[in-house]
Parts: structure tokens; C-alpha cells; sequence
């Protein structure tokens, strides 16, 4: 069962443990519950000391300064809030009726920001926040470089209180020889109507191969001309002029802001990291799906990878059966940095069964939560603020009755930047409506 409806049905004491909720400018501590810090040990019988909306202590039997709202979380599970790394979440369009604002038009935006078109209102995010998602990098899509990538918190009245990191990476979608194209995470067709979903149009190899190589022709070109600008901004040359898109490419030329690199096949992956050889910049490899064919080349050059959903039928039809379940467990094996994103607008709320899923494959229970949370951050150049419950952080906090990742485990309390947000979803509002109609 999927966990946003199974919480609109079941969350016990919700009521009484919002009205101990503080404020979110005064301290308050988490007293008693069992608090998975993530990048430390598990502490039984922990508190987690919040306050301005920072972790300011957390640890065994501690107490409590005067004036410290005491929340009683015993019996309960303490996580950090998970982080989809590829979300579009508030950006794409719910329903045939609205508007996308995900999708650019255009071969170069590098300089358009996720986080101006995020709907603040859009009923899938309380949804996420119930199923303790409270963060996600915000993902434009376009047919090359569709523009910067912004994380945001899943809550605020507006564009501007969301948002947590204007730029956090630029999206490339990496050119490929693709004669019949995969089908997207999310498909352009309405839940309701399936009849409007676009159809898949194969294309001859030659015509594929057209398309593909001017393609690289004008990438190659648009880096070229980016670092020209670079050069001419340097030297003060005459009759210099300001353009947007190449001043959104100076931190990615410079070695600060990495390229998100979506490339799913292996013929991809390895051009991708050539490419970035050749310009010496920073990628992340997203959406890798056939990374485990290329585990030594990916793990010689250093580069993370953002896997894209788990719970996925394999790529091609003679793949294993589980194909899609073991990769999380071989890049683990394989030392390389991971996390897993959706790469949906509507997913984003099943994160946690995306990254369970390759928990019966191999891979680690508790590197499962942390390539939803922790991994994310580090990856994201954020884990000095996000990602774990440490002294310190924006205490970005889920209280549950048991394991996140599990469909029956119902998130009672979320906390988004040491505020008290609520759980509640318009699902839950509807069963509540008319639960006592026969």
C-alpha cells in the first residue's frame, strides 16, 4: 500500500503532540526516543535539544535548559528529514488542466533557477512532508542544459521561504543515440486519462545519429563560447557585454558548482566523463542506470550518482528481473557515492520505498536511509546543514512509531528548519469528511 494513503488513515496522538509543538524560535527538546543520527550511532533513550532551528545538543540523559519546551517521544524513532535529490516536485503540472513550468524551451538555460517556478501550494508536497520528506533539489528539465537546480524545504507560504540553496548544481541532459527513447520517470499524460500520455517514436539509427552528433556540435560549441566570455570578462575586454547564460557557466568552469549529468545507458556515462575530462569540470552522474557496467571508470574519477527510481522495471527485456534492485547495493559495494532521487513531481512522497527496495538486495539497512538523506546532502555540498541529526545542523527532524522506509510506519511529527509543520494531507482530510457516511 502506498504510505500517503496509508497515513491518511492512522496517526495516533497526531493532535496531542502538534499542541506541544513550539514555536519555532524557542528551544525545545525530543525527550526519550530512539535517535538515528545517521552519521553516528543509534542512542536509545535520546534527546535531540532544538533551538532557532538549530540542533543545539543531542545525546543520552540530557537536560532539558529552563525554558525548553519538553516534547515526550518515547516509544518513537527520531531520523533527520529525508532529501529527494532529483525532484520536480511543485514544478510539473498535477493534472491536464495546469500549466508545466519544469520543462524550458531551448537548448541553453543555465541561468533560469528551479526554485522561481515552485508552486508553494501544490498538494504533493504536505503529501511528501507526511512520509517525512522535508527537503528536494527542485530539477528543470530541457532538451541540453535546462538550468540550475535549487534545494528547497517542503514548506513556506512562498518561493522565497523555501528555498535553501538558490544553485546547487546545472542540469545537462547529456546527448545520446536513442532509436527508441525510454520511457520518462514521469509521463507527460494525466493520472486520469492515460490516453494523453505521448507516444514513444522510434527513429532510425542514421536519424539518431544526426540528431545526436549536432548535438555534441553545439554543447561542445556553447562550452567554447562560454569560456571565451570567461577570458573577455577577465582581461575587461572592449565592448564587453553581460550575458546571462555565460555568467551561469562561470562556477561551472571555475570548479565550484558541478554539472548534473543525466546519462542512463553506458556508451552515455562514458562520454559524459569524457566530456567532463576534456572541459576539467565537476558532474554528477544522474539517473545512471547502467553505472554498474562502468563501476572501475566511475570510481577512478571520484563522481557521485544519483540513482534514479529503484522500483522500476528493468531497461531493457533481457535484463534480470531485479536488475533495478541491485544497483544500489553494487555502487555501495563498489565504494562509490550514492543517493536516489525520483526524478518525479509526483513520487516524491514514495522516496522512502525507493530507497527500501534495495534493502532485500543487498544493500544495507542503514545506508538505505542515508542515501536519502546524508549521502544526498554531501553530494549536494550541503552536510554541513542537512542530512543527519548533529550539533549544529537545521534541524530538519521526522518522529515516526518505526522504521521510515516502511510502508505501515506512520511519521507523527515533522520538523522543517525547528518549526512544527503538520502531517496532514488532503487524503487524510477526505477520510476524515466521510469516514462516518455507510
Amino acid at each position: 500500500m502506498n504510505k500517503s494513503s496509508t497515513v491518511c488513515f492512522c496517526v495516533l496522538g497526531l493532535s496531542a503532540a502538534l499542541a506541544q509543538s513550539p514555536p519555532a524560535d524557542s528551544g525545545f527538546v525530543l525527550q526519550g526516543g530512539t535517535v538515528h543520527t545517521i552519521d553516528g550511532p543509534v542512542i536509545e533513550n535520546g534527546s535531540v535539544l532544538v533551538r532557532n532551528g538549530k540542533i543545539v545538543g543531542v545525546g543520552k540523559n540530557l537536560t532539558a535548559p529552563q525554558g525548553f519546551k519538553i516534547i515526550d517521544v518515547h516509544g518513537q524513532q527520531v531520523y533527520p528529514g529525508m532529501i529527494d535529490a532529483a525532484s520536480m516536485i511543485g514544478l510539473e503540472k498535477t493534472s491536464s488542466s495546469e500549466a508545466s513550468d519544469a520543462k524550458e524551451m531551448g537548448l541553453f538555460n543555465p541561468q533560469l533557477h528551479a526554485e522561481t517556478a515552485l508552486n508553494p501550494s501544490s498538494e504533493e508536497i504536505p503529501m511528501s512532508r507526511a512520509n517525512g520528506v522535508t527537503s528536494a533539489i527542485e530539477m528543470p528539465e530541457g532538451d541540453l542544459i535546462s538550468g540550475q537546480m535549487s534545494l528547497v524545504h517542503l514548506d513556506g507560504s512562498d518561493n522565497d521561504a523555501m528555498t535553501v540553496v538558490p544553485t546547487t548544481a546545472i542540469h545537462l541532459q547529456f546527448p545520446a543515440i536513442v532509436t527508441l527513447p525510454v520511457k520518462p520517470h514521469e509521463p507527460d499524460g494525466d493520472d486520469d486519462d492515460p490516453g494523453t500520455a505521448d507516444e514513444l517514436v522510434p527513429l532510425s539509427f542514421s536519424e539518431a545519429k544526426v540528431d545526436y552528433d549536432e548535438k555534441m556540435e553545439q554543447l561542445n560549441q556553447f562550452f567554447e563560447d562560454a569560456r571565451h566570455y570567461q577570458l573577455a570578462k577577465v582581461a575587461k575586454a572592449p565592448g564587453f557585454q553581460t550575458d546571462l547564460r555565460f555568467e551561469a557557466m562561470l562556477p561551472v568552469l571555475a570548479g565550484t558548482t558541478p554539472m548534473f549529468v543525466t546519462a542512463m545507458r553506458e556508451r552515455e556515462i562514458r562520454e559524459a566523463i569524457e566530456f567532463a575530462d576534456k572541459q576539467n569540470i565537476k558532474i554528477i552522474l544522474a539517473d545512471a542506470y547502467e553505472s554498474y557496467k562502468v563501476l572501475p571508470l566511475i570510481k577512478s574519477h571520484n563522481i557521485p550518482v544519483v540513482l534514479g527510481p529503484v522500483l522500476q522495471l528493468p531497461l531493457d527485456r533481457d535484463d534480470a528481473y531485479d536488475r533495478s534492485f541491485t544497483i544500489p547495493e553494487e555502487l555501495y559495494k563498489a565504494g562509490i557515492k550514492f543517493c536516489i532521487g525520483t526524478f518525479s513531481s509526483k513520487q516524491t512522497r514514495n522516496l522512502p520505498f525507493q530507497a527500501a527496495a534495495g534493502v532485500p538486495f543487498g544493500l544495507p539497512k542503514d545506508e538505505a536511509y542515508r542515501s536519502v538523506s546524508l549521502s544526498a546532502a554531501e553530494i549536494f555540498g550541503v552536510s554541513n546543514r542537512l542530512g543527519s541529526v548533529t550539533e549544529g545542523k537545521t534541524a530538519d527532524l521526522i518522529v515516526s512509531d518505526g522504521d521510515p522506509l516502511e510502508p505501515g510506519t506512520h511519521v507523527n511529527m515533522v520538523f522543517i528548519d525547528g518549526k512544527a509543520v503538520t502531517v496532514d494531507t488532503r487524503q487524510k482530510e477526505i477520510y476524515e469528511k466521510y469516514k462516518t457516511q455507510k
